[in-house]
């Protein structure tokens, strides 16, 4: 601990906790320990007489009362009346909660101490104060309607901020009239509209904000007070609970376009899909702080409870580096949760591991739970093991604010004080809203079913709006005349809209894509008949390969491993002298010409930079100082950037980050690559509520790339199949491409389609694995020169006059299929390869079709188990070309973890498909 001085006597800190004086020790060298105990930490050669404001020469009990202190920082948010419904547990003999160590006797004080004058108040900014007014001071900060939890947070500047920020006005969220009535405005905006839906719509789900209206003054507050320290756009994510009172008090969306939603209108004509229900939908708008324009965008999200927020911070990340030039302090996400979903769905663990990971940082997000104290119908304990339901922003050191509902000038004062912290430390923040959910679940639903207790407390109690409406009138900040005139004017303006609703049954709104997506339309069934122009000139093709294929010894600087080395020299051979490419290859061209066009490349996933199957190198790395060489960058052009990561491993979360990413960078390449296609299953929540359906349900469309390793070579269940059955059975109205390429050309013009279209839908795409290295996958240059995208490619070497079966096929096994078929010397069996699945319904397919009409015995051959792959899809599009299916036999598991039974059974699927021949 350092020397403490020479010839003092330090005995009266004897009662001292050791470990207590240590803490303060390592604060005292991080600058922010209390003021008083840095004399007491000065080494040696000072005499410590020589500091009066040394107060331990001769009190022991100065200790106490700065270990009272920290007490409170540290664990008064356990006193705090943050429950509006009030406590039962933990109560002392004067009904007051009782927390050990914020007594008196347990730092061994006593009431007799509470007169006594003590040095230590100066650490609260009160120098001279009693030990009583100390404990005023300190319960006004930290045991109020306000809770704080933030000791947990490592930065020292962080908690100092807080000392500073609640300690010099004890906590007291002190506003002007004028601000008080621009709060009881919003929130009888609020309440008067959760009233008008409970009697115009009994018993239609609306997930009502009732018992938590504060949020909303407090949320427009907080934008406010955002826009004044330099934000410039607001992102939110939030489900269903207060998410109609959101749209209309804070997105402005109109009275008569909600009530129309009520009222069952239907979607415009020449609008796509079936759309949702309106407490899934969302909003963009740009309002006008202080002749500022600020844009607010709300994300759709479906039931699936938070699973937009990692969309939402995707989103957050694209708009942060197109728009703001990475400057995170113009752009915010905003998460709002529930209690019960923060704490029981995983995706927010995932998100806050990510939240500090180079490439998913959005210097940080603000995050309200809106904290009805049940999940449904079921209890706190029931559905966390957690003290709070905020306990995971611990792992982020993030602090977190309790906050009494009721009390809504400090939900203000919390929410601004939070928008303040991120703006400072660009790190999360969490504000936990205690409130209540004054109906059911969902308005229909009956609460005393199972929690009789709760909601007869909630039947007696006032609500927040009268609670409100007594305080500003017994501060005459407003006469009870014009709070009634106020609130009157409100429900007629909804009255009169509501009015026009149901007598014009008018189309729903539909939320257009105006702000990034003008040269961007909606597919055609045309688009689907040819393919894309995406071929590159050879001049072009040789200029990207003199860039990326640098001869590895004469790349400067670098020390390179030496069997990559090779991989590179192999690399410029098939380059240079044999005018061909390989996946790898391919792939590369691809991004590089992408580059060089001024379009941007984010890929994204497991292992993503070397590729998990050692086929990539995006990033060349020395071996004796891990310097990076990123060849792509030489062909950087007209603002494109390349981002190339190795993601957490975290699949719900990092795909939803990358969809999210796609929705706000429609000109860019965004792909999300699994390390083994399997492993989607971990983000299926993201791929079945957003990726296959939200242009259906919501008009937002999307470019994202997925790559998901796909083949059988023997690597058991968990690495064999992709599931391409789950991805075709969500294929619908062109709602996105699935392909299992066999070609590295056809990897290069894919890759390229994707955003050289002139309209956006995800692309699947079944990658290899075996596939990167076979000797035959390659691809010359006239095939990225002078072709495009085939979305079939017929049989090169069986003359049609020869040919008496024609085999259809996909993917990895054609190779398989056209090994036996060379072997064999087999002369009269056509392999035809549908490189995709879907959309079936290409020119060229036809055509192959026609050609083949003649040839009695056709087969689709797969890999995959009869229940499993592409069969079910083939024999929806394609039954009646009599097409008899050639594979391993049902199973409930994708593939044998036995290599001697997977060799078995793939040397059946290959001899039965040529039996008879």
């Amino acid at each position: 601990m350092g020397t403490l001085g020479k010839s003092k006597d330090f005995s009266s800190l004897n009662n001292s906790s050791i470990s207590y004086l240590e803490s303060l020790y390592l604060e005292d060298e991080a600058n922010s320990a209390p003021e008083q105990w840095g004399d007491f930490f000065k080494t040696g050669e000072k005499e410590t007489a020589a500091h009066q404001g040394s107060v331990f020469t001769n009190d022991p009990k100065e200790v106490s009362v700065t270990k009272l202190i920290q007490a409170y920082r540290s664990r008064g948010h356990l006193k705090a009346e943050i429950n509006p419904l009030g406590a039962n547990d933990n109560l002392n003999d004067n009904g007051a909660r009782k927390i050990e160590e914020l007594e008196l006797s347990y730092h061994g004080l006593s009431e007799g101490d509470l007169d006594k004058v003590f040095k230590a108040s100066k650490e609260l900014k009160i120098p001279g104060s009693s030990l009583r007014k100390i404990i005023a001071h300190l319960e006004g900060a930290y045991c109020s309607t306000l809770g704080i939890e933030f000791v947990h947070c490592n930065d020292n500047l962080v908690r100092r901020w807080i000392y500073d920020r609640l300690e010099p006005t004890a906590g007291e969220a002190s506003f002007p009239d004028l601000k008080k009535r621009e709060i009881f405005y919003q929130l009888c905006r609020a309440s008067v509209f959760e009233n008008f839906l409970q009697t115009k719509y009994i018993g239609q789900k609306r997930f009502g904000l009732e018992g938590g209206e504060s949020l909303i003054p407090a949320l427009n507050m907080m934008i406010k007070k955002g826009s004044h320290l330099g934000l410039r756009e607001f992102v939110l994510g939030m489900a269903h609970r207060g998410r109609l009172n959101v749209l209309v008090n804070t997105f402005e969306k109109s009275y008569f376009h909600l009530f129309t939603e009520f009222e069952g209108g239907v979607l415009p004509e020449d609008v796509k899909g079936d759309g949702d229900v309106k407490y899934h939908l969302g909003q963009s708008t740009d309002i006008k702080i202080n002749n500022e324009e600020i844009h607010l965008s709300l994300a759709f999200n479906p039931s699936h409870l938070e699973a937009v927020n990692p969309i939402v911070e995707g989103m957050v990340k694209a708009k942060c580096k197109k728009y703001y030039n990475s400057n995170q302090s113009k752009i915010v996400s905003v998460l709002i949760h529930g209690d019960a979903a923060v704490a029981g769905q995983g995706v927010n663990y995932e998100l806050a591991n990510m939240s500090r990971v180079r490439g998913y940082d959005n210097g940080g997000t603000i995050h309200i739970v809106i904290n009805n104290q049940i999940g449904f119908t079921a209890g706190s304990n029931e559905t966390r093991s957690s003290i709070y339901c905020t306990d995971l922003a611990k792992m982020t050191d993030s602090p977190i604010f309790h906050v009494n509902g009721d009390d809504v000038e400090k939900v203000v004062y919390v929410f601004e004080l939070a928008i303040e912290f991120r703006q400072k430390f660009q790190t999360d923040v969490w504000i936990d809203l205690n409130c209540y959910r004054k109906r059911g679940h969902n308005e229909s639903d009956e609460p005393r079913f199972t929690q009789p207790i709760m909601y007869e407390k909630i039947s007696k109690k006032k609500s927040i709006y009268d609670i409100y409406l007594e305080k500003i009138i017994k501060e005459n900040v407003y006469q009870t005349l014009e709070v009634n005139r106020i609130s009157q004017d409100i429900k007629n303006s909804m009255e009169g809209e509501f009015d026009n609703a149901k007598k014009k049954k008018s189309n729903v709104e539909v939320s257009t894509l105006n702000r990034y997506w003008q040269s961007i339309r909606p597919s055609k069934q045309s688009d689907f008949l040819k393919s894309y122009p995406t071929k590159i000139s050879l001049s072009k093709l040789n200029d990207l390969g003199v860039k990326i294929f640098e001869k590895p010894t004469q790349i400067k600087g670098i020390k390179l491993f030496s069997k990559l080395v090779k991989i590179l020299e192999h690399r410029r051979k098939f380059f240079f002298q044999d005018k061909v490419v390989d996946w790898a290859m391919a792939e590369q061209l691809a991004y590089a010409s992408l580059l060089s066009e001024g379009i941007s490349v984010r890929l994204s996933g497991q292992d993503s930079v070397r590729g998990t199957f050692s086929h990539r190198h995006a990033f060349l790395k020395d071996v004796e100082n891990e310097s990076l060489y990123t060849p792509l960058q030489a062909c950087l052009n007209k603002n494109a950037t390349l981002r190339v990561l190795n993601s957490p491993l975290s699949e719900y979360s990092v795909l939803g980050f990358e969809y999210g990413y796609s929705l706000s960078r429609p000109h860019a390449l965004v792909i999300w690559e699994a390390q083994f296609g399997d492993f989607a299953n971990g983000a299926q929540i993201i791929i079945d509520q957003f990726i296959t359906s939200a242009e259906s349900k919501w008009q937002r469309r999307s470019g994202l790339t997925i790559l998901l390793p796909h083949g059988y070579e023997g690597m058991g269940p968990e690495h064999s199949s992709a599931r391409l059955e789950r991805f075709l059975q969500c294929c619908a109205e062109n709602n996105m491409y699935v392909v299992n390429a066999t070609t590295p050309a056809n990897f290069f013009h894919v890759l390229r389609r994707q955003v050289k279209s002139k309209f956006r839908i995800p692309l699947v795409i079944m990658s290899p694995k075996s596939l990167l290295r076979h000797p035959e996958v390659i691809s010359d240059f006239g095939e990225l020169t002078k072709g495009d995208f085939l979305e079939v490619i017929d049989d090169r070497e069986v003359a049609l006059e020869k040919c008496t079966k024609v085999i259809f096929c996909s993917g990895k096994i054609y190779y398989d299929l056209h090994h036996h078929r060379r072997v064999e010397k087999i002369n009269d069996v056509a392999l035809v390869r549908l490189e995709q699945l879907y959309p079936l319904s290409s020119d060229n397919l036809k055509q192959v079709i026609k050609k083949y009409a003649g040839v009695k015995q056709k087969l689709w051959v797969q890999e995959e188990p009869k229940n499993m792959g592409a069969w079910s899809h083939i024999q929806f599009y394609l039954g009646n070309l009599g097409l008899k299916c050639i594979c391993r036999s049902i199973s409930s598991s994708p593939a044998s973890g036995m290599k001697r039974i997977h060799d078995a059974n793939q040397k059946n699927v290959i001899q039965s498909a040529f039996e008879g021949n």
